[in-house]
Order: C-alpha cells, then structure tokens, then sequence
C-alpha cells in the first residue's frame, strides 16, 4: 500500500481550507485478481468456454481510505472503493440489471473511537458479510467456494447504499454490528429498505458468527414489478445466462428477501475447519412473478491445510436446498491451492464441481418450472445441463 501524508500534501492539494493536520493520513490501495478459466455446458448447446476471468479470489479494485484524528481518541474516517474489469480496463463497479457504479464497491465516510465503535454513513457491506462470511471458504478462495448462485449473499454479490452502521469495540472476544439504510420512498417508510445486525466471538482457536439480514424491495406502483428488484441493496441474482432461468433469478419481484447465517470455525496447528448454515427467504406478494415464498437452506463446510508458509490448500463443500415455489437441491465441491511468491503476490489454482437436480422456475411473467442447471459459486454461468464444471488458474497482486 502507498500511504500518502496529508501533512505534506494538504497544502498543495487542498490550500483553499488553510489546515493541514500530522495525524491525518490517505492510503491508495488496491488489488489485480486475473485468471485463465474454463467452464464446462456454458452455452445453450452445451458448449465450453475458455476465457480471462478478472477476479476469482477477490475482485479487481482500487480505493481510497483515510482518517484524520479529531483528539480525545476520536477520528473521522473514509473509504473510496472501485471496481474493474483487468481485461477490458472497464472502470466501475456494477448493481443489479448492469448499472455502472464509479464507486460501488464501497463509498462511505464517518467517526471512530477506540472506546465507543465506528458510526458511517454510505454504500456498504452489511452485517453478514462483514461477520459471517469470513468463517466460510468464500474467504480464503473466493467465489469457487461460494454458495450455489450466490442465494444467500456468501459472497458478496450485493452491497447496500443509503446504509448507516455502526461497529462495536471489541468487549471480551464479542463484537457486534448494525446496519440500517433508508429506502427514500416519500410516503412509504419501508420501501426498498434494508435492515441487519450480526455479532462473533473469538476466542483463541474457536470463532463463532451468526446475523440476521433484510432487504425490502420498493414497492410496486403497477400490478406486477415487471423491473425486478429495486431496494437499497443491489439484488443478488443469478442471472447472468438470459436463456436459462438461474438459480434464483425468477425471484428479482420478491416484495423483501430474508437472510440467517450461522458460521463457526476452529483452527489448530495448520489446519482450519468451518461449518455454517444459512436460511434465505424470498417472500412474495400480490406484485410477484411468483406466487409463494421461495426458500433455500445452505450447509458448508470447508478444511484448509497450510502445507507451507506459503503454501496453502482448501477443500470446500455446499449443499443448497430450494423448496416452496420450486424444489431443487444444489450439491457442490470445490478444491484450491494458493501459493505466496510475497507478500504481495500470489498463485492459484480453484475448481468445482455441481450437481443440481429438482426444478426450478423460469423468470418473468408466467415463468413456468424447468429442471434445475448447475451454476458454480457466484459466476452466474448458468449450465446446459444439470452438471459444470470449473476450473481457474490465476494470479493476484496487492499494491
């Protein structure tokens, strides 16, 4: 990371407010994620896909972040985050239906004391990312390891805007987290709000997370949300194969999308084992596609072993469970290998298998049911068939 003191530059840079403060520091960082991927029944005739993949571990990024220390242990604080494609060098970060987003990663500001918690205010990560997540194997190998079709944000598909949260300090091992963002609908409070909490404790090798997460979608002004989802939170669908239904992608009119994760870890010697479950819920209404709550219950369960210092290897397992509207079951294994050249650089190889079986409903108006197609992790690379197959070798820089 390269720290950039405002004690030197504030003048030059920002000469019009006459202040420049020793205890106030901006740090520009970021992080190229680029890959060679291959993706098995990607097409509708059944066809395989060789292709660049710009981030598989951690999305591509740029960002900006800072603080300024106000005295009596007080600070104001900020981050600027962007996403990118490396390929193509497409700058910003994307929301549901494709909107281009400069800052859409993360884009907040606010005030932190070591005694009292962190208040911001801004488009953020919500509780069960920010506390759940990291007990998964999402956080050691990215989307490969993530929850089939991303139903219930394991990885991180939606961000929320118009979020305030508050962090707690650290008491004891247990910290805890709230997240609420205003929908703006004038005369219609609940309208495309988003509400959460989450806590975790830690203590020596044994971490425990849990949380709860709601997501309003605005309310209908015709009879049926024909544009899908629209709340604060972006919606995370899987979607991205418009011939095929996906995974969760005839659910973009839920009137509000309820999500519970539990995750608990241990870690002894070179290894780390973590279990979680989580219950998502897409309720449904009189403006929904669909006619009765979607729901979906995921099991993971991962194992890594630190071969080496550098070296590190991971296997991962998810079971995800549709019933309700449409019953299916997702069965999927990932394996992955990470090697550190430094500190900063890495190499690394992720693969996944799926199987899917049931039926699923096909979105849109009148969408009818159709046997379940596999789709690994959070890619949104809808399958021909009931089985995929991925593979990913890659290499990632942090500056």
């Amino acid at each position: 990371m390269k720290r950039i003191a405002l004690s030197t530059l504030s003048l030059a840079l920002l000469g019009v407010t006459g202040v420049a403060h020793a205890q106030s520091s901006v740090t520009l960082y970021g992080l190229i994620d680029e890959s060679v991927q291959y993706v098995n029944n990607a097409t509708p005739v059944g066809g395989h896909v060789f292709q660049l993949f710009s981030g598989n571990l951690q999305g591509s990024r740029f960002g900006l972040k800072g603080s300024e220390d106000l005295g009596g242990g007080l600070k104001a604080i900020f981050q600027l985050e962007n996403g990118f494609n490396v390929n193509n060098g497409k700058m910003g970060s994307y929301g549901y239906n494709g909107t281009s987003l400069l800052f859409g990663r993360q884009a907040y500001v606010g005030l932190s004391h070591d005694a009292y918690g962190t208040f911001t205010a801004g488009r953020q990560y919500d509780p069960l990312v920010d506390m759940v997540q990291p007990l998964t194997g999402d956080n050691f190998f990215g989307s490969t390891f993530a929850t089939p079709g991303d139903v219930d944000n394991n990885d991180n598909s939606s961000r929320t805007s118009n979020a305030l949260k508050y962090v707690s300090p650290v008491f004891a091992g247990f910290q805890f987290e709230g997240l609420y963002a205003l929908g703006g609908v004038a005369g219609q409070t609940g309208s495309g709000q988003t509400w959460g909490a989450a806590g975790t404790y830690a203590n020596g090798p044994f971490s425990v997370a849990g949380g709860y997460l709601s997501m309003s979608n605005n309310h209908a002004t015709a009879l049926v949300r024909t544009t899908g989802w629209g709340g604060t939170s972006d919606g995370m669908f899987d979607s991205n194969f418009p011939t095929s239904a996906g995974i969760n992608a005839a659910y973009a009119t839920a009137s509000r999308i309820g999500i519970g994760s539990v995750s608990v870890q241990y870690v002894t010697g070179p290894w780390t084992g973590n279990l979680s479950y989580s219950n998502a819920q897409y309720y449904h209404d009189g403006s929904s596609t669909f006619g009765q709550t979607q729901k979906y219950e995921v099991g993971r369960a991962y194992l890594g072993y630190q071969l080496t210092p550098a070296a590190l290897l991971g296997v991962g397992y998810a079971y995800t469970k549709g019933h309700g509207d449409a019953s299916a079951t997702y069965h999927q294994v990932s394996l992955g290998g990470d090697y550190s050249l430094s500190k900063r650089t890495d190499l690394y190889l992720v693969g996944a298998w799926q199987h899917a079986s049931g039926e699923q409903r096909t979105p849109g108006v009148g969408g009818g049911l159709e046997s379940a197609t596999a789709s690994i992790g959070s890619y949104g690379n809808q399958s021909s068939t009931d089985k995929q197959v991925m593979v990913s070798l890659g290499i990632r820089h942090k500056f």
